[in-house]
């Protein structure tokens, strides 16, 4: 255990010179006495909660839970906040940002006289950029995770967020459903704060980071609004102060077989797309050269035991109830390694160690899954050589071998218009193609990848078809939908050469996409090729355009991966 003089705040407050003096004059002026901080471990408590943040809207008062705890165990709790990314309402992607709230956290951590960081948050891609900043700052740190939403309320049935708009949408363009119907759907799809209650990329995430060891056992499935989520927060503000004292930092957790445990999971949960990228770029954060072929490897082996939307036909409440995470990875066991060190202290098998599954059809059992392979699948050939994205467990199985024409669209205005129009030449057999919509040609990779059936193939009861891009889609997502093609078309890659009427291959089972144009005709589409504008020219986005990577690459900046840290600041 370390010393009080050990600590890393002890330089800001227990120096008995002119500089500590007015660092802990100003405590005094906030309130505090001595003996509030005095040879205690400092606990910044980096909270993302905003008012534009339906996901985190909770977290104030769990922020304060977090500080009790803190004070239980003797430390000295400090609320830090930072950037909100409200996947909702934050333009053009909250993707675009990632990246920035990650910059925030290590900042806060390296610039503050802090010793441990609990991180609070949930939605979509805060959790990995509050891990992200995590690992790089290099503090011992723990995952609070937002929770689930309540389950949305339909006339006596459940809807999932994302998921069930989707179809419902369709059914609205079709004349099935009413505007009537349309607006009962919107005042019951999102019942309390939390995130998404499918499996979308917030559950995926939360749950990832449980399953890599970043949470206290049972936090990520547990809902929003339950009174264990505030008992489960206070019980990270006890435990960071002991991580603290034992130097518990991320280093010693995000291992490459914590890795391996944390796609073990989000393949058997049938986990959002969204989480490949972000799972590269936490492993790269901790010096694990992760590569898309890991992903693909995993899910040959580990099936689909979630029943949960939109590969499933639960919610995770249900999942909650069913044992949640805790059970699953009890399922799981043979495919995880147990020997992992938790921030609990513990080894992943003692996490789950007494673990119960109370309802088998949420949770399966491994010799009767949802899906037969793990939810996603990497996909690779002379469209997409650094690698595309499938999650054929939420497919239209006749749609896994398949080949068609191209229907391409050079930009998502073009698409959205055209999708709308009853006189578009469009049959099922089509293959959607959006380019110019990555990383930099969106700007930011928006969930714009789950591009819209048209119109009067929707109308003829069409709910699936082939759909490929380089942008992403929601987790909550569904379809035959082929995602993150690398490299992007706005830097020229291979997708920015597809015009309508060429045809398109795919085969999952062989991983196989490929475009059937002859080498000679597109070498003179590449050699017509012209870059596009700059679309990011001042500010954040200059430096996100100039150093973010590509998709298979985790998006991170070039200058972010492992390495060396800052030395610690100079207080004087």
């Amino acid at each position: 255990m370390k010393k009080p003089e050990e600590l890393r705040s002890y330089r800001w407050f227990g120096v008995n010179d002119l500089r500590s003096f007015g660092h802990r004059s100003r405590l005094r002026q906030i309130g505090y006495d001595r003996d509030d901080f005095a040879g205690k471990p400092v606990i910044g408590i980096i909270n993302t909660w905003s008012d534009i943040n339906p996901c985190h809207t909770h977290l104030r008062a769990r922020a304060d839970e977090v500080k009790r705890g803190v004070w239980q165990a003797g430390g000295f709790p400090l609320e830090l906040p930072a950037m909100s990314l409200a996947e909702p309402y934050q333009k053009p992607s909250t993707m675009l940002y990632r990246n920035l709230l990650a910059m925030e956290v290590e900042e806060l951590g390296r610039s503050y006289p802090i010793d441990g960081m609990v991180l609070l948050g949930g939605c979509d891609k805060t959790t990995p950029a509050l891990i992200m900043g995590a690992i790089s700052a290099g503090l011992p740190a723990i995952f609070v995770p937002a929770g689930p939403m309540l389950r949305g309320n339909l006339r006596g049935g459940f809807l999932g967020s994302g998921s069930d708009t989707w179809k419902y949408w369709d059914d609205l363009r079709a004349g099935l459903i009413s505007e009537r119907d349309w607006m009962e759907i919107e005042n019951g799809i999102a019942r309390s704060f939390g995130t998404c209650m499918t499996m979308g990329t917030a559950a995926t995430m939360m749950s990832v980071a449980e399953a890599m060891g970043l949470t206290l056992p049972g936090a990520s499935a547990i809902p929003a609004p339950d009174s264990n989520h505030s008992r489960m927060a206070t019980a990270a503000g006890r435990r960071i102060v002991d991580m603290v004292w034992h130097d518990l930092t991320p280093d010693r957790v995000v291992t490459p077989a914590a890795i391996d445990n944390g796609i073990v999971v989000h393949q058997a949960l049938g986990g959002s797309t969204n989480g490949i990228i972000h799972i590269i770029a936490m492993a790269r954060r901790a010096g694990i050269d992760l590569r898309l072929e890991r992903f693909d490897e995993i899910s040959r082996k580990v099936p689909v035991i979630a029943n949960i939307r939109p590969s499933g036909a639960y919610l995770m409440e249900d999942f909650f109830y069913a044992g949640g995470l805790r059970a699953l990875m009890g399922v799981l066991a043979p495919h995880l390694d147990l020997s992992c060190l938790t921030v609990a202290g513990i080894s992943l098998g003692e996490a789950i160690e007494g673990s119960q599954v109370w309802n088998d059809d949420v949770i399966r059992t491994l010799d009767r899954p949802v899906f037969p392979y793990g939810g996603t699948a990497i996909l690779r050939g002379n469209l997409a050589p650094d690698g595309a994205v499938m999650k054929p467990s939420a497919a239209d199985p006749r749609l896994l071998k398949h080949r068609g024409p191209a229907l391409a669209f050079d930009s998502y205005d073009e698409m959205a218009a055209a999708v709308e129009r009853d006189d578009l030449d469009v049959t099922p057999d089509h293959v959607l193609v959006l380019k110019n919509v990555g990383p930099l040609g969106g700007p930011g990779m928006p969930e714009w990848g789950m591009l819209p059936i048209p119109r009067k193939l929707v109308k003829a009861g069409v709910r699936d078809m082939l759909r490929i891009s380089d942008a992403r889609m929601s987790g909550t997502s569904y379809g035959a939908c082929i995602l993150h093609v690398a490299p992007e078309a706005y830097v020229g890659g291979p997708l920015a050469h597809v015009r309508t009427g060429d045809m398109i291959e795919v085969d999952v089972a062989a991983r196989r996409l490929h475009l059937d144009v002859p080498e000679e005709e597109l070498a003179r589409r590449r050699a017509s090729w012209t870059a596009p504008p700059e679309r990011l020219p001042r500010g954040y986005g200059a430096l996100y355009a100039r150093h973010v990577s590509q998709a298979n690459d985790g998006c991170d900046f070039d200058f972010l991966g492992a390495g060396p840290r800052l030395p610690e600041p100079d207080i004087h």
